[in-house]
């Protein structure tokens, strides 16, 4: 077997280094403009909301716009990941999770008065916050491992973030019924519900995870998912 020369080695390390330094850039820059886009689609719904709350003091598309700008906070202070999932189906599940919020649209003509619909909402908010004050810089968007997390709220789900989306969502579809409303919130909550899958696909690697699975056994809904 031939042996390597110091300099061969040496410019094995080098070029190992170099592609090591391009992987590293092309990740910030994703991550760069993964931000950038949460942070524009968040504008895009606080533009609607906004304007829908001046004009008619409605108070449940407010809350849930709370709840999407704790999303773009924590996607930002978020702590790098130990293991993370880059497969296609796992970018295309979070996209899609992601996406179809931002593009709902207030409509009047509520199913509900809106006291009644904002106070489920305030349901769901409440259970969102619990879930990210928990949770705190382990959040982000993409089946990851930033520390595993099973105290508090997340003692009961263990994913209470997504029980508290699905509790606002149905809210303001109560409040703003539309086919369009209706199409997005279903493939983006049946996204999110993938998206569970891949996130415990990838920290049940960890076998603090894994005990945790068994200890703690719903998803989301207890006794359903």
């Amino acid at each position: 077997m031939a042996l390597l020369t110091p300099a061969v080695a040496a410019g094995d390390a080098a070029g190992l280094d170099e592609a090591s330094r391009r992987a590293a850039l092309r990740e910030r820059i994703g991550d760069l403009l993964a931000r950038a886009a949460i942070g524009g689609l968040f504008l895009v719904l606080a533009i609607r909301i906004g304007a829908e709350f001046l004009r008619t003091g409605h108070l449940t598309g407010l809350l849930l716009l709370v709840s999407e700008l704790l999303v773009v906070l924590l996607t930002v202070i978020r702590r790098p990941a130990v293991t993370i999932d880059r497969s296609w189906g796992a970018r295309v599940i979070a996209t899609i999770s992601i996406v179809g919020v931002p593009l709902i649209r207030p409509t009047g003509g509520g199913l509900a008065p809106d006291l009644a619909t904002a106070a489920v909402s305030a349901v769901g908010l409440l259970i969102i916050i619990a879930g990210k004050a928990t949770l705190g810089r382990s959040f982000g968007l993409m089946p990851a491992n930033r520390g595993i997390v099973c105290s508090g709220i997340y003692g009961h789900l263990r994913h209470p973030i997504y029980a508290g989306y699905l509790v606002t969502h149905a809210a303001f579809l109560a409040a703003h019924p539309s086919a369009l409303n209706l199409a997005l919130l279903v493939v983006s909550d049946t996204a999110l519900m993938v998206r569970a899958v891949y996130e415990e696909r990838t920290l049940a690697q960890d076998p603090e995870y894994a005990a945790y699975m068994q200890r703690v056994r719903s998803r989301v809904m207890p006794g359903v998912f």
